[in-house]
């Protein structure tokens, strides 16, 4: 395949990056050379070029005046002269998208090969890539990096003319993800919160990717006596655990609020010291903007609390200086905090991981996903100093929870690598060009179901017998039933590399999404919606659970039209208190209970079991046709439903020993294999009737 990327903004060359030499020169150059990088290692790869646009600038320096750069055998970069000669902002990058539009389109028609996609970063580079495919007909993908609706909504106090720019960028923007082929977010917050303002962003396009790393140094570091010092000198006791935070100083990392946790809690001061790493600085003087104001308001906050000898805030590091830190932190059994408002995916999470360091961090974006995969930290609202506090104190005391926390991230950051992230990307490219195609039968014969976690996946070996298996049943109709949403499913099923699935039902069932096999992508089923949504009233159940001091909200990303979720706080009997509440205020609602600590409020038609009973009759296939697996509470239903159930080896909840599942196969083996075990005992049985 030859890929085509384009991206307009910034100060782009081959290597050497000189990150943040301007403003617009910054982490999407960064995710855009190593995802190059990491494709030309694949065989499915022969040619990469990037386009971006030429300018001339004696102090940025003359190569971005070349017309084309080798990178390396398979990949160049292009660069494209536009009305004006000097360098331009993003600001006022649009007046120049016509001229590179029309360079780049005769470039392209002159080829002896046009690309076979467009990969567009950023939305000035969404009006080039939709003007290719207009004129061209090359499909292409969309990453934002950063959406103008996002920036628009922290938006407090700016002129008018920036709110003017942002609603240029949402349109552009908007028009961008309309046209799209795909629409690659790093993170399900993205694709979920952030792009639900976008009219033209179908959910059924948006693929969640989570970019590569690479943490090789991150695991291999160790304290180095240089940050020791520049960190204990600020400390009356250096030994105690270190709360370590290595963010940009602007509002949006939220920063102030860890001074606020330490300064409202003496038991916090007593076990922990607080260290902030917040970019390079001389004196506060020479600062501008809102670093300026940031810092400001952290030192007006420390001497408000009198955190003297507390906390550690050095003014200046070396790149290389930050492993050291998370090592020294990790040494002195500290933790990483991330406790920005909305953080987009949150790579110093991973980074701190890699060094055995455990995490506390907003659950708000990018760190849902990291701690959600990595088991390895604890998510706390953002807004809510209390809660902050009272994970930061739990993490420093608690060494148990700590070794443990420790050990996971270390080994689970090994899979968010590039190659892994291309593998998938690379995949996404041959469904959305038609060379690799999701298999669904015309005329499917049978139907399998399967949950994901701990049921297809969970152990890789039996899954890879699994796939195996899978490409050898033509006339069977595979599909996923998850408590996962549907954006968090096909995530996880394309890291994994499981089979395609020909639909997804997500949220506990309260969702289905069908593979469209003309259009290349899933589409929502709007009748499954519109059957659940009668007697559904979810704004009177809300408010009914938020008067109950027995349940706690999950984050927004598990809440959605047609699913609460809550935290039981350990309540045995917290079904029957739920079940009591509504039944009390008139309310019918399906209450789903797992792994003893999540409750899901659903509407009454909703299920997992409904679903599946409801995509057998579309099939217009025969009860019996039917198999589905489980392995936990939230399986129930699906379970219950089918006459062909199957519960794995490694099942929880006690789903085995319910009265309502006798009729299940409990399998002896675990996870994928127990599937396979559970399908052979069935066909078996259903050959011996015959």
């Amino acid at each position: 395949m030859f890929i085509l990327h384009i991206a307009l903004q910034g100060c782009l060359r081959a290597r050497n990056v000189d990150y943040g030499i301007t403003a617009d020169t910054g982490g999407h150059i960064k995710y855009l050379l190593e995802l190059v990088e990491a494709s030309e290692a694949d065989d499915r790869i022969n040619k990469i070029e990037i386009a971006t646009r030429a300018f001339c600038d004696t102090k940025l320096g003359p190569e971005y005046a070349k017309e084309r750069e080798p990178v390396s055998v398979k990949t160049s970069i292009l660069r494209f002269f536009t009305n004006r000669s000097e360098y331009v902002a993003k600001e006022e990058m649009a007046e120049e998208v016509p001229a590179f539009t029309r360079n780049i389109i005769a470039y392209l028609r002159a080829l002896p090969k046009m690309p076979d996609l467009v990969h567009a970063h950023y939305a000035d580079a969404g009006t080039v890539a939709r003007a290719i495919k207009k004129q061209l007909a090359i499909p292409y993908v969309f990453t934002a990096h950063s959406l103008g609706a996002v920036k628009l909504g922290a938006m407090e106090g700016y002129s008018p003319e920036g709110t003017k720019e942002l609603k240029r960028r949402i349109s552009i923007e908007n028009a961008a993800v309309s046209d799209a082929d795909a629409i690659i977010a790093s993170s399900r917050d993205e694709a979920e919160l952030q792009y639900r303002d976008y009219h033209g962003a179908d959910p059924g396009k948006i693929r969640v990717i989570a970019p590569g790393s690479n943490l090789e140094r991150f695991m291999e570091a160790a304290p180095a006596e240089s940050v020791c010092h520049s960190i204990d000198r600020f400390l009356t006791d250096p030994d105690k655990p270190m709360v370590l935070a290595v963010a940009r100083p602007v509002r949006k990392k939220n920063l102030g609020a860890l001074i606020e946790a330490f300064g409202t809690s003496a038991k916090l001061r007593e076990q922990a010291n607080l260290v902030i790493v917040a970019g390079v600085r001389q004196d506060l003087s020479s600062l501008e903007g809102e670093y300026a104001e940031v810092w400001h308001e952290l030192i007006a906050g420390i001497d408000k609390y009198d955190l003297y000898g507390s906390v550690a805030y050095p003014k200046t590091h070396e790149p290389d200086d930050v492993p050291a830190m998370y090592s020294l932190a990790r040494h002195r059994f500290g933790v990483f905090v991330n406790p920005a408002l909305n953080e987009p995916f949150g790579l110093t999470l991973l980074e701190a991981s890699a060094c055995g360091l455990p995490l506390v961090a907003t659950d708000s974006g990018g760190p849902n996903d990291i701690i959600q995969h990595c088991a390895n930290g604890l998510l706390v609202s953002p807004t809510d100093v209390k809660q902050l506090t009272k994970a930061l104190i739990r993490m420093t005391s608690d060494r148990k929870l700590w070794n443990e926390f420790a050990r996971r991230g270390t080994h689970a950051v090994e899979e968010f690598n590039w190659a892994r992230h291309a593998s998938v990307y690379h995949d996404l490219i041959e469904e959305i060009t038609g060379i690799g195609k999701t298999v669904i039968p015309a005329d499917p014969q049978s139907l399998l179901v399967c949950d994901i976690d701990n049921t297809l996946i969970g152990d890789k070996v039996s899954l890879q017998r699994f796939c195996s298996w899978r490409a050898t049943e033509e006339n069977m109709l595979f599909g996923i039933a998850s408590g996962r949403s549907f954006h968090s499913a096909q995530a996880v099923l394309a890291r994994e590399s499981a089979p395609p699935p020909a639909f997804i039902i997500g949220s506990v069932g309260t969702s289905i999404y069908l593979y469209d096999g003309v259009k290349r992508q899933f589409c929502r089923d709007a009748a499954w919606d519109a059957h659940i949504s009668q007697e559904w009233e979810p704004d009177r159940i809300r408010n009914l659970m938020e008067a109950e001091r027995h349940f706690r909200p999950q984050s927004l990303l598990e809440q959605s039209q047609f699913k609460l979720s809550y935290f039981t706080d350990g309540e045995e009997d917290a079904e029957y208190l739920v079940a009591n509440l509504l039944s009390r205020n008139r309310f019918t609602a399906n209450i789903v209970i797992s792994h003893e600590q999540f409750i899901d409020i659903l509407p009454p038609r909703a299920s997992k079991g409904t679903a599946v009973e409801y995509l057998r009759q579309k099939y217009a296939l025969p009860a019996e046709a039917v198999i589905v697996a489980g392995d936990s509470g939230n399986d129930i239903e699906m379970l219950k439903c089918a006459r062909n159930a199957i519960i794995v080896g490694n099942h929880t909840d006690g789903v085995a020993s319910m009265p309502d599942l006798q009729h299940s196969y409990v399998a002896q083996a675990t996870h994928a294999a127990g599937v396979l075990e559970g399908i052979e005992h069935f066909r078996r049985r259903h050959s011996q009737k015959n």
